[in-house]
């Protein structure tokens, strides 16, 4: 009766270790499944606090003036757009479309920003699909800090107000596939804004559609939102964002649009602080900071 109590004894331990290290594992993939831009900012003492809003933007950083002014500066992530030249040689260069051609492709450009400086994050937005894997093939040859923050960014759907012609998401994201988990897929909505009218939000159909793309995906994502079309969406948003740990929202604006700082607010009550990037001009992002504390 001892010896099978003991052999009982025995082979429950070692069912509650095989449990326990199932459980580990298990929150260590779907740790590593998040977004790690802030921790990495943390990490490296850049930001005080497991803040989201203390990340801060360089945008449109597309040429070679404005990408030495970017590694010199202080911020931390550094945003640019990528196309193919419209002329001979075909390869991939930093604009933003109307524009065709560039002073700085982005072969140099991400040589430039890894001899400078291998702390930033970086982030690619592409303006046309026949960029994109000609641009992970450059992007696989650059050396990198390890941890380093990369974001590869479209606009795969069509949004509240949304005229231009998106991605089409099933090619971008077959492109993207085989990039390092680690990277962070920042998937959009065209969308437009119009002033002295009622702007639709995004709708139950934009967030129903946009995680049906993305709930398969091993990536981290981040889903960019229009500031000024935030305020009429919190139920959606609030609904997309509970859907999974790997999703966040990257807050930006276009110019001279209606922001308030009550709108942002409401996002910072309704989430945690590691949720929500704001891509905004410093001074709303920094009164963020200072009056949306937990």
């Amino acid at each position: 009766m001892g010896r099978t109590r003991a052999v009982f004894c025995r082979m429950a331990l070692f069912v509650l270790g095989l449990s326990t290290l199932f459980i580990y594992f298990t929150w260590s993939y779907n740790a590593q499944m998040e977004d790690q831009t802030m921790e990495y900012f943390f990490r490296q003492r850049q930001i005080n606090q497991k803040d989201a809003a203390e990340v801060t933007w360089s945008h449109a950083v597309n040429s070679r003036s404005r990408l030495t002014e970017a590694l010199a500066g202080p911020c931390h992530m550094i945003e640019a757009d990528v196309i193919m030249r419209g002329a001979d040689p075909r390869e991939p260069v930093m604009a933003h479309p109307p524009q065709t051609d560039s002073d700085i492709t982005l072969r140099e450009w991400l040589a430039a920003a890894a001899a400078k400086d291998r702390t930033k994050g970086i982030k690619l937005d592409f303006k046309s699909l026949d960029a994109v894997s000609p641009s992970l093939v450059l992007l696989e040859e650059v050396p990198t800090e390890a941890g380093r923050p990369v974001w590869i960014n479209a606009d795969v759907l069509t949004g509240p107000g949304g005229h231009a012609k998106p991605l089409d998401p099933h090619g971008f994201l077959s492109a993207v596939s085989a990039l390092p988990t680690s990277t962070v897929l920042s998937l959009g909505w065209t969308t437009g804004w119009s002033a002295g009218v009622d702007n639709p939000g995004y709708s139950w159909d934009n967030v129903h559609e946009m995680e049906e793309l993305c709930r398969r995906l091993k990536h981290p994502v981040t889903f960019p939102v229009r500031a000024s079309l935030m305020a009429q969406s919190l139920p959606q948003l609030s609904w997309l964002l509970q859907q999974s740990d790997r999703y966040t929202l990257t807050v930006w604006t276009g110019h001279n649009e209606d922001l308030t700082l009550k709108d942002m607010l409401l996002y910072r009550k309704e989430f945690e602080m590691r949720r929500i990037y704001y891509d905004l001009p410093d001074s709303i992002r920094a009164e963020i900071v200072v009056h949306g504390g937990t």
